[in-house]
């Protein structure tokens, strides 16, 4: 087949559409077929094009493991704020579109969101084009948009509600990545049979359970500490000033013993890093953004791995990418997301259970899994049997594949 992908992020960024999208390509690729992925100049969170890319309007070209990659000009905005995001968005759709209007005429499209206009990206040239569409939902907008209170509601709420179901209905095929995703798709009237369920997973030739970086440890004065590590996109649905709130708790218990490592950036990075900083709060570290090939370092010096998200019923829906790379480290999970992504870590017994933005709950698993190094043992080692019998990333993305290919068989078959 030949692939033509929209994904408004990919590596060298390294949050969770850029990884899954690279992933599941690069083993597209190595399965003999010919993909090529539209993207802009990485930039992701600060909105500062990253050393060794430029943002022009002549598009680049570039392969990264056998993936032709085509970066087209987008107006660069940083991972924050309203305004200057949607003309980042916006600008991406444009000139996706222009870029790819008269390129060779690939098989199949597919285009992911978030973020939204990307998906109608993949709208446009499906229409213009006559060509079979895959949509890949990995964020419901603009409902998550409003969840974490970036946009209330209105006429421009009212308009991307109607572009949305739109957009369902012009995909001739619609892949989620979780059964919660399928279940609003459901509720918003999409049918049954056009709707796939293909999960995030873990690639085990990368995260798979080493011994504590020493680098790592030195470097952010990790001896002889349990290390709470959050590692992702430091943004306003993630609501980390919970850990703020518990790291001065445990201070006040006298607990020197405990540190919280945050690895990543985002929206509202700078800004608990700067609370942190008014707090004293010597047991909360920040790392700034990494590259991804870094992460299992990082995952290796954890004791345990926080998962957190916003306490709103949006989130139920939402299984984050980081439960599978610490099964895949063998490292226990605190908790802190309710629904769907729960049920995964209690069936996988890898983890802890906190109520999501209550520090007192965050304290007590903490407290729980640093006085009992057994437990916290058994929860990462049975995470690991899980998640690699269940979510191994070759073998979901064959399953992907073989949807992509059964949707081309059947748009033929109606001609």
């Amino acid at each position: 087949m030949r692939i033509l992908f929209f994904s408004h992020y990919f590596p060298p960024e390294g949050n969770a559409p850029a990884s899954r999208t690279y992933e599941n390509c690069r083993r597209w690729v190595e399965a003999g077929h010919d993909v090529t992925v539209v993207t802009g100049a990485p930039s992701v969170p600060d909105g500062v094009v990253y050393e060794g890319y430029h943002n022009r309007l002549l598009p680049q070209r570039e392969t990264i493991d056998g993936i032709d990659v085509i970066r087209v000009w987008t107006y660069i905005a940083a991972n924050k704020g309203t305004l200057r995001r949607i003309l980042n968005f916006l600008s991406y759709m444009v000139s996706a579109v222009l870029c790819t209007l008269f390129s060779k005429r690939p098989d199949l499209i597919i285009a992911t969101s978030p973020q939204f206009f990307c998906g109608w990206a993949g709208v446009i040239m499906s229409f213009l084009r006559r060509i079979p569409f895959i949509l890949e939902i990995r964020d419901i907008w603009p409902e998550s948009i409003q969840a974490v209170g970036a946009m209330q509601g209105g006429a421009a709420v009212r308009l991307l509600e109607w572009m949305e179901l739109k957009m369902y209905g012009a995909a001739d095929h619609i892949v989620t990545v979780g059964e919660g995703y399928r279940q609003r798709l459901l509720e918003k009237g999409v049918p049954e049979e056009k709707l796939s369920v293909i999960m995030n997973g873990v690639d085990r030739n990368l995260f798979a359970p080493r011994e504590k970086d020493p680098d790592l440890v030195a470097r952010y004065g990790l001896a002889d500490k349990f290390v709470c590590a959050y590692i992702g996109t430091i943004g306003m649905a993630c609501a980390l000033d919970v850990v703020l709130r518990a790291a001065t708790l445990l201070k006040s218990q006298g607990r020197n013993d405990i540190v919280f490592l945050l690895v990543g950036d985002g929206a509202v990075r700078e800004e608990l890093a700067a609370e942190a900083e008014a707090l004293g709060l010597d047991n909360v570290v920040f790392t700034g953004r990494q590259d991804k090939g870094i992460m299992p370092a990082f995952l290796s010096v954890t004791d345990a791995c926080l998962v957190h998200l916003k306490k709103t019923d949006l989130f139920t829906s939402v299984i984050p990418s980081k439960i599978f790379e610490a099964g895949g480290m063998a490292r226990p999970i605190i908790m802190g997301v309710e629904g769907n992504a729960a049920e995964i870590v209690a069936e996988a017994a890898m983890g802890v259970f906190m109520e999501p933005e209550q520090e007192s709950a965050l304290v007590e698993a903490l407290t729980t899994l640093s006085e009992d190094p057994e437990l916290a043992r058994r929860l990462g080692q049975s995470g690991h049997d899980y998640i690699v019998k269940h979510f191994d990333r070759s073998t979901l993305s064959e399953h992907y594949l073989a949807i992509l290919q059964q949707v081309l068989d059947c748009m033929k078959g109606k001609r």
